[in-house]
């Protein structure tokens, strides 16, 4: 049964765009094949925020189910290993994601809160770090932080406006190379997957 759920974060809407709040001006930082990437600085945080955003020809069922398909939506996450569901209730589900990163960094894994918000002109899901929910994982350096939304929009003509932001605290040591490219990749391949799937006849 498709639950209300999804990775890659109600307490109100005000959470939802605690991110959007606590950042800087946005700038963009790439704009191809119809997905824009913007970043912004983030206060105290050593980590940009992103925000990417897409029009997808789909319905906008079609884009929710793939989206709660928790463990086939890996397959268009930037670098998911691997993705599970841990429980759902209501308009709230929790998720473990594990990520691949590049060598000689330590794979991270996260656990999200995702909570789902029908609202008249689309679909909002908040995204939150709840990082304590399980113990960590040997092999494995835990997200500390995650804040974001995935915003979907329907739009005439059978189309989708989709809009995907997160600010996050990888934990440990990572390299600025990576962080500066993850920022940009993330938000970008992900769209692209998911769009790419959507799209698909």
């Amino acid at each position: 049964m498709i639950k209300p759920i999804f990775h890659p974060l109600l307490l109100g809407v005000s959470l939802a765009f605690c991110a959007a709040t606590q950042a800087q001006e946005w700038q963009l930082a790439k704009d191809e094949e119809g997905i824009q990437v913007y970043l912004s600085a983030v206060p105290g945080s050593q980590y940009k925020a992103y925000r990417g955003e897409t029009v997808i020809r789909a319905s906008i069922d079609r884009i929710r189910a793939l989206q709660e398909d928790v463990e086939g939506s890996c397959a268009w996450i930037h670098q998911c290993k691997a993705q599970q569901l841990i429980r759902h209730e209501g308009a709230r589900s929790w998720t473990h994601t594990y990520f691949n990163t590049p060598w000689p960094v330590t794979p991270r894994d996260s656990l999200i809160e995702v909570t789902t918000e029908e609202r008249e002109d689309g679909l909002l899901r908040h995204l939150k770090g709840v990082p304590d929910l399980l113990p960590e994982e040997k092999g494995y350096v835990r997200v500390a932080r995650v804040e974001g939304y995935w915003k979907l929009e329907p739009l005439e003509g059978q189309r989708v406006k989709v809009t995907y932001q997160l600010h996050s605290e990888p934990g440990g040591s990572v390299p600025s190379w990576l962080a500066n490219s993850f920022v940009i990749d993330a938000p970008f391949n992900t769209l692209k997957g998911l769009r790419g799937l959507a799209e698909e006849r």
